[in-house]
């Protein structure tokens, strides 16, 4: 009897948390958010005017919102309307809060609400970079456009109100209809081939995510994660910073044991300092399986864009970074609020919010379902309110592709720094040859380096602390 009594104090009290997290959290896509028609809106490298009736012509970044900047024009494709962006944003994978999983070990925790943020903003920028690896950035979800409104991750008549309000939150009046822009469809010969790549697309598009469930097994997923983070002190429930996250998502990337992942690494800069021998060796270092073979790389620089505050001379900087393809996003937040920023518009960066208390998936059930893994509704936030801790990533296929972003992000440092000293910056050599120690690939009894260590305790005592 007082077993049984003991489950029911449990159950009521998991019922009394769930209702709890779902009222605190749930204002998340229930707030509208403010596009301007006349002006154009970056997301991770793409170009977007509301504007738009097809016109693809090519547009100066900064020559509209950037008058006398020193930065280089940089001439890009404007990827369609407001449609196309809504296409484009939903896409994206949006990892949040979520309860009811299985319970973490060395805790009772079964939920991530309150204090998993960071690490949510963690695995939704890793997750950009798989989805360049995989499937390119041209790839958008068939489905983006009509998600299931009966998914009991938010109610229908909310997805209703969001994907139809999208449009009529623009600031200025409705332009006339837009005119569709006509569709290519395959020829007869290559049809077959065409519903051939749709089912591989849709393959990666689910294995990614499955990487990033909230299961012991899942290679990215929270219990993971939070493995790692004991080898730097800190423990499930505690908060975490972006610089502390990026070291993380490195060892997460090097431990996993799929097959398809052999072919990615992850490089944490050193001080603000890229070493690009560092990250060449490790584009070109042996798989599992004894083969040589290049890797892509995915780039982590942890940076501070300011002392208490963040800096506003950093701002055309950061615009300039989310302006190019290989950006895959940027782990940062207001103080107190982790977010992952993927875009901008004017002086207004674009993210997906973290903070939003979702009912666990078992991500191993064939045809698991996907419409929690998606945001209906992009937010905007003041570049001015950002917390000057962030960490910034950059995905690179080849060793061409690092040293030509290299290169023109250097250009990019250089151009927007007003001070001796850019952001960060890229050095040619191994970091051994500056006296640093370099962070091994491999350890066989510890997965961080005393350096490592040491850097992470100074970073946990630097950041700010996330709810």
């Amino acid at each position: 009897m007082e077993a049984t009594g003991t489950d029911e104090v449990e159950k009521i009290k998991s019922k009394f948390m769930s209702a709890w997290h779902n009222m605190k959290y749930s204002w998340v896509l229930k707030t509208k958010t403010y596009f301007s028609r006349n002006s154009p809106v970056f997301l991770l490298g793409k170009c977007y005017h509301f504007k738009s009736e097809g016109e693809y012509r090519a547009l100066p970044l900064f020559q509209s919102y950037s008058a006398g900047s020193n930065l280089d024009k940089i001439n890009t494709e404007i990827s369609g309307n407001v449609e196309e962006f809504r296409k484009d944003f939903i896409s994206r994978i949006w990892l949040t809060y979520r309860e009811e999983f299985p319970q973490i070990k060395g805790s009772a925790l079964t939920t991530d609400c309150g204090w998993g943020c960071t690490l949510r903003t963690g695995q939704m920028l890793l997750a950009q970079g798989l989805m360049l690896h995989f499937l390119g950035r041209a790839w958008v979800w068939p489905e983006a456009l009509d998600m299931d409104s009966d998914s009991e991750s938010w109610t229908s008549h909310t997805v209703r109100k969001l994907t139809a309000s999208f449009e009529a939150s623009l600031t200025a009046e409705r332009d006339p209809k837009i005119l569709p822009q006509p569709q290519t469809q395959p020829q007869r010969g290559t049809r077959r081939n065409w519903d051939v790549n749709e089912r591989r697309n849709e393959a990666y598009h689910r294995k990614i995510i499955s990487w990033f469930g909230d299961s012991p097994l899942a290679a990215f997923g929270l219990h993971q994660l939070i493995e790692y983070g004991k080898k730097s002190g800190k423990m499930a429930g505690d908060w975490y910073g972006p610089a502390v996250v990026a070291h993380i998502l490195r060892k997460a990337v090097e431990e996993a044991k799929d097959p398809e992942l052999q072919g990615v690494t992850v490089y944490v800069a050193q001080d603000c300092t890229v070493y690009s021998s560092d990250v060449i060796d490790r584009q070109c270092s042996f798989m599992d399986s004894g083969k040589a073979g290049t890797k892509a790389v995915i780039i982590l620089v942890p940076v501070r864009l300011g002392g208490e505050r963040t800096n506003t001379d950093y701002l055309e900087f950061v615009k300039g970074i989310l302006s190019l393809e290989y950006c895959v996003g940027i782990i940062g937040g207001r103080p107190k609020q982790s977010y992952y920023f993927a875009g901008f518009q004017d002086d207004s960066l674009i993210y997906m919010d973290p903070h939003y208390c979702q009912s666990f998936v078992d991500v191993s059930i064939k045809d698991f379902p996907l419409e929690s893994f998606h945001c209906p509704s992009p937010k905007k936030m003041s570049f001015k309110k950002m917390d000057p801790s962030c960490t910034i990533g950059f995905y690179c296929r080849t060793v061409q592709d690092f040293e030509k972003a290299s290169e023109e992000i250097t250009k990019m440092l250089k151009s927007s720094s007003k001070e001796k000293y850019p952001l960060f910056t890229f050095v040619k050599g191994h970091s051994k040859d500056y006296d640093f120690a370099s962070s091994p690939l491999h350890e066989e009894n510890d997965l961080f380096s005393e350096d490592e260590k040491k850097r992470l305790k100074r970073f946990s005592t630097e950041e700010f602390v996330l709810l």
